[in-house]
């Protein structure tokens, strides 16, 4: 059933359409119980019929409720009224990625707080044991207060899989098929990680994929991979040569370091962890990060606490002396200290000889004082004492 503003859902009134998508429809509600908007998300007239499609959007709900992250949009509730199904989201005001980034490149700082936001968000799911699989700038939303908001979770799975039933690929941009199964392409092409084009197991690699060309995307204002078609597109994430050249020259070296890695087209040697991206992207978040195309980032220690007042204090120090030796000079006072004369230094050292000559008798004391004679003139059968 179509839904029309004025329909409702349970406790929901439909107040207009947000967008549609291949996995589902989405509908700006308000929710008459607690007086608040909502989003109601219900699959498309066409696939409601469909058993697949019903269980997908069941396990969306699952996957939703299992995660509680700040960057992450909240499922508040499943809603059925007779043959409709709707899934009552987090209504996320602002833009999406995709909308910012058809503007043009994203200010590095500004990219910078997003990526690490999505990243915060993928590790929330990666340790709760889900991949996204269809990460792209479609579906992340930044609110006006910069909040990032990860969106849709339709094709995320767990990350150990149980077979399904197979169906035929979808021509949609998101490529719809069996959630499970090796050998069908699920995710939207241009970001898409190469195992995944290739229709070959994935893993939390996936997600970090799609993340690098994300954040590529956001920095260079423009598609990594592009084509006309689906299988060009295809082909190009497979084969086509990476070119990081359209980066900004003020991309810190973190910044390139985390593209490389998670860019790597092998699964074994790409990037394992959202939070090795976080750590690079808090890296460069620094302002002490200079940009560079290699090597490490140099990062200049804080300065120590209370530097400002001891380098105050020093030149005052420093003037209150140039100005004693100008006050000084026309009175003739000379501050220079003079070398001691030669019948002061005759003094210094006969007093120095006869201390040395005291303290060597009293040593020469204890010494004897050490011995005993017995029998005889002294210096003969003599022992120590000890």
């Amino acid at each position: 059933m179509p839904l029309t503003p004025g329909t409702r859902i349970g406790i929901y009134e439909v107040i207009g359409s947000l967008g549609a998508g291949g996995m589902g429809e989405v509908h700006r509600a308000h929710d008459t119980t607690l007086d608040r908007d909502v989003a109601l998300k219900v699959l498309p007239e066409a696939f409601s019929a469909d058993p697949e499609r019903q269980a997908r959007f069941e396990r969306e709900a699952r996957v939703l409720a299992s995660l509680n992250h700040p960057n992450i949009a909240q499922i508040y509730g499943f809603e059925e009224s007779g043959e409709t199904r709707a899934l009552v989201l987090e209504l996320v005001e602002g833009p999406t990625l995709a909308d910012l980034i058809e503007r043009g490149p994203v200010p590095l700082d500004d990219a910078l707080q997003v990526a690490w936001q999505i990243a915060s968000a993928l590790q929330a799911a990666h340790e709760a044991g889900v991949v996204h699989r269809d990460l792209k700038p479609a579906n992340v939303k930044v609110r006006n207060d910069g909040t990032v908001k990860v969106l849709d979770f339709g094709l995320a799975k767990a990350l150990d899989p149980e077979p399904a039933p197979e169906e035929d690929v979808s021509q949609s941009l998101t490529l719809t098929a069996s959630a499970t199964r090796m050998g069908v392409i699920m995710g939207t092409p241009s970001y898409m990680s190469p195992e995944q084009a290739a229709g070959t197991a994935v893993d939390v690699g996936t997600d970090l994929w799609s993340f690098g060309v994300l954040l590529y995307e956001m920095l260079a204002g423009e598609r990594l991979f592009g084509g006309e078609t689906v299988p060009h597109v295809l082909a190009r994430v497979l084969d086509r040569e990476l070119d990081l050249s359209n980066l900004p020259p003020s991309a810190p070296a973190p910044v390139r370091r985390v593209l490389r890695r998670c860019l790597e087209r092998d699964p074994r040697r790409r990037m394992r962890d959202a939070g090795e991206a976080i750590s690079d992207l808090e890296a460069a978040l620094k302002p002490e990060v200079t940009a560079s195309d290699g090597g490490t980032a140099a990062i200049a220690p804080p300065p120590p606490p209370g530097w400002r007042q001891r380098t105050a204090w020093a030149a005052a120090g420093l003037a209150l002396g140039a100005a004693a030796v100008g006050l000084a000079s026309p009175f003739g006072i000379c501050l220079t200290p003079r070398p001691p004369s030669s019948r002061c230094c005759r003094e210094i050292r006969s007093r120095a000889s006869v201390r040395s000559r005291r303290a060597a008798f009293h040593r020469g004391s204890r010494r004897r004082s050490e011995f005993r004679c017995f029998r005889g003139r002294p210096g003969r059968h003599t022992r120590r004492i000890r």
